[in-house]
Order: structure tokens, then C-alpha cells, then sequence
């Protein structure tokens, strides 16, 4: 198969993602592609060497100077320390990484240690997203999340420690036996350590997940519409009371007068603005000048085509479906869509300037500086009203 970016070795790569699949447990409400990692397992070294082959390889290909790099997964602090080691000297020889203003690694709490911790910050880790989902051992339960509350004040201690300051935590609500106060306590929990940024999500039900499969069977309720939606109002009443600027939907990053960066994701504003990003590793997905692909969500099959990795969904976009996919990225920010990008792209496009003009008139949409963005209210509907305009 004709490799995507065969076509578009001149185009700069904005963003790059490494997908690391290993795991010790598989939580019940994941989708990603993700395998558990038994004791004594060797695949982690091959897929280590596979990973910096494939790196190597699309540095021939593409304009490989990242302004950012994100490491997701799985679990990439399950990763073996001196196989993070190689991988982070492969990114600096190649020179991927000098160029990245901000580099980000997930992180299970439970899989953080002062030895890995100053190895990241060593090898230019500068962000952090460790995945607290809850501060509540029953809401843990809930999702079959296996890890102690305790470890993620742990966790952030540890990286504070090394140097890397810059720390998201991942947080859930609507979780099942969840309540007002509960959500209040996680909060409170997650205000007190201080974070840069949150990631808040609303829990969804993803099709072929062992959560969804307990929904079926009747083991777990879901949370009612109107009570997750007044939590939603919680989350963002409590977050901006605390001094966090919500710039994303489900994306909150601290303002304060005495700081100077700028907390938000630049990884995933990548995503968000619709520019070029390569995903590297298995199921890990790609999008350069409106083609996209991703990688076989296969470990053995990514481990045995060498060099080009085995791609699958493979897809350029026709003109009026990219501008589509770019309004639908760009309104899930705050900032909204520039009027000036709406006159240009959509010039000719009568239905969706009329759908965008009957938003404004059912109080969904508003003309801000010079943008078009959602409302508060829109915000409780962000899905249906962006999909409206795909």
C-alpha cells in the first residue's frame, strides 16, 4: 500500500504522537488500543526497537521537527526505564525533539518513581498528564481504575521534584454512584494539588467496553441527562471560581497574573485547529494537509512490516468535508471561529452560514471579537450543535 505521506514529504509536521500500548490492567471504560503487560513479558523491547524504526523511518519522509510530542497510550510510564532511555536518545539523534516547545508524557500514578520521573526530565519531558479520574476509592470501583487516590499526590510530588512542573490531571464525572458532593470533594481534591491544567470529561459509554457491556447487563446505571449536565455546570462553576480559563469544552488551564506560559495543550490545540499532526506506534493516527490514516491497531502485524508500518482507514478528504471538520475542531474552543475564516470558506456554503445564523438566534452561538464560538448553553449541547455543522 502506497504510504500517505509519500506524497507529502514537504509538509511541515506540527504535532507528533507516540502510542505506547502496554498496560497493567485494562480499565472498563477504555476504547484505546491497549494490551495488558504480564510479568515477564519481552514484547516490550521489540516494540521499543520497533518504535524508533518507525521513527527513523518517517524522519526520511516528513519535515520531522515537532513543535510538540505527546506519549499516550496504554500506559507509557509502564514502559521500562532503560527502554525510555533509548527511545528518548533515538528522538534527540534524530532531532525530533529539539525543536518541541512542549513535551508530554501520560502517566498512571502508580508507575511514577523518582528514577523515572528525573529520567523524563532528563531526556526534555516538560509536561506531565497523570490520569486521576477520581479521588474516590468507590468511584474508582466504579471504573476499574486500579490505583490508591493516595498515589496521585504522590505522583505530582515526584515530578515536581525532577523539574517538571507543568502538570494536567485527568478527571472524570458522571461516573455511576456519583453525586453533587462527591464531585465536590473530587474538586477539591484535584484544586489542592495545585495542577496547571485539567481535563475534565464527562464519562462516555464506548461501544465494545467492558463499562458498556455492565450497562447492558443492567451491573451499572448511568447518571440521568439533567444530573449530568447540572455536574457539567459544577465542574465549570468550581474551575473558573478557582481561577482556570476553560479554553476547550473539557479543557481548563490555570490563569494567574504572575505567570508568564501559557498552560493550555499546544499538542492538542494541534488537534484542535486542524494542522498537522503524525501518530507513530500502533493505532496511533495521522492527519498531514486533510489525509488521514493510522497505523493497524496490531501489535504483531506493527511489529513484523518493516519499515513502513501497516495503515489502515486511509482517507483524503474532499474540500467541503475538510472545512466541515475544521469548523466542527475549532468550535470546541472557546476562542471560537475567526467571521473573517467563516466568510472565506464558507462563501458559497448558504445551508451551513443559515444553520450557523439559526444557532445565534436559539442563543447556541454568539459573535464575540470578532468570532463565532459557543455559548455557555451551547456548551451543554457542544456535540449535537457541532454536528449539525460537519
Amino acid at each position: 500500500m502506497l504510504q500517505p505521506l509519500e506524497n507529502r514529504g514537504g509538509s511541515p509536521i506540527h504535532g507528533l504522537y507516540l502510542h505506547v500500548p502496554f498496560c497493567f490492567h485494562k480499565c472498563h471504560y477504555c476504547d484505546f488500543y491497549s494490551l495488558v503487560e504480564s510479568p515477564g513479558s519481552d514484547r516490550q523491547e521489540a516494540f521499543t526497537e520497533r518504535l524508533i524504526e518507525e521513527l527513523q523511518w518517517r524522519a526520511t519522509q516528513a519535515q520531522l521537527r515537532p513543535a510538540t510530542i505527546f506519549v499516550g497510550g496504554g500506559t507509557p510510564t509502564l514502559l521500562r526505564i532503560e527502554l525510555w532511555q533509548r527511545l528518548l536518545a533515538a528522538l534527540r539523534s534524530f532531532g525530533i525533539s529539539d525543536a518541541a516547545r512542549e513535551f508530554t508524557v501520560e502517566a498512571n500514578p502508580e508507575t511514577v518513581t523518582p528514577r523515572l520521573a528525573d529520567m523524563l526530565a532528563a531526556g526534555g519531558v516538560n509536561r506531565v498528564s497523570i490520569g486521576a479520574q477520581s479521588f474516590d476509592p468507590s468511584l474508582l470501583k466504579a471504573l476499574e481504575r486500579w490505583h490508591d487516590p493516595a498515589s496521585v499526590t504522590k505522583a505530582v510530588r515526584i515530578f515536581r521534584t525532577a523539574g517538571i512542573t507543568n502538570i494536567n490531571l485527568d478527571l472524570i464525572f458522571a461516573i455511576p454512584g456519583q453525586t453533587s458532593r462527591t464531585l465536590d470533594a473530587d474538586i477539591n481534591a484535584a484544586l489542592a494539588l495545585e495542577p496547571d491544567h485539567l481535563s475534565y470529561y464527562g464519562l462516555t459509554y464506548e461501544p465494545n467496553t467492558a463499562l458498556t457491556q455492565r450497562l447492558k447487563t443492567g451491573q451499572v446505571s448511568r447518571i440521568d441527562e439533567d444530573i449530568e449536565s447540572d455536574m457539567f455546570a459544577q465542574v465549570i462553576e468550581r474551575l473558573e471560581r478557582a481561577g482556570f480559563e476553560q479554553y476547550e469544552v473539557s479543557n481548563w488551564a490555570r490563569k494567574s497574573a504572575g505567570m508568564t506560559a501559557d498552560r493550555r495543550c499546544a499538542h492538542n490545540l494541534v488537534y484542535w485547529r486542524n494542522e498537522n499532526w503524525l501518530g507513530v506506534g500502533p493505532a496511533a493516527a495521522s492527519h498531514v494537509d486533510g489525509c488521514r490514516w493510522k497505523n493497524k491497531p496490531h501489535l504483531g502485524q506493527y511489529l513484523n512490516e518493516r519499515p513502513a508500518p501497516p495503515v489502515v482507514d486511509v482517507e483524503t478528504l474532499p474540500a467541503e468535508r475538510r472545512i466541515g471538520e475544521e469548523l466542527m475542531l475549532r468550535l470546541r474552543l472557546r476562542e471560537g471561529v475567526p467571521e473573517s475564516w467563516i466568510q472565506t470558506r464558507l462563501r458559497d456554503d448558504r445551508s451551513r452560514q443559515q444553520k450557523i445564523q439559526e444557532f445565534i438566534a436559539m442563543g447556541m452561538l454568539e459573535a464575540v471579537d470578532g468570532c463565532i464560538r459557543l455559548t455557555r448553553r451551547g456548551l451543554f449541547v457542544a456535540d449535537a450543535v457541532i454536528t449539525q455543522l460537519l
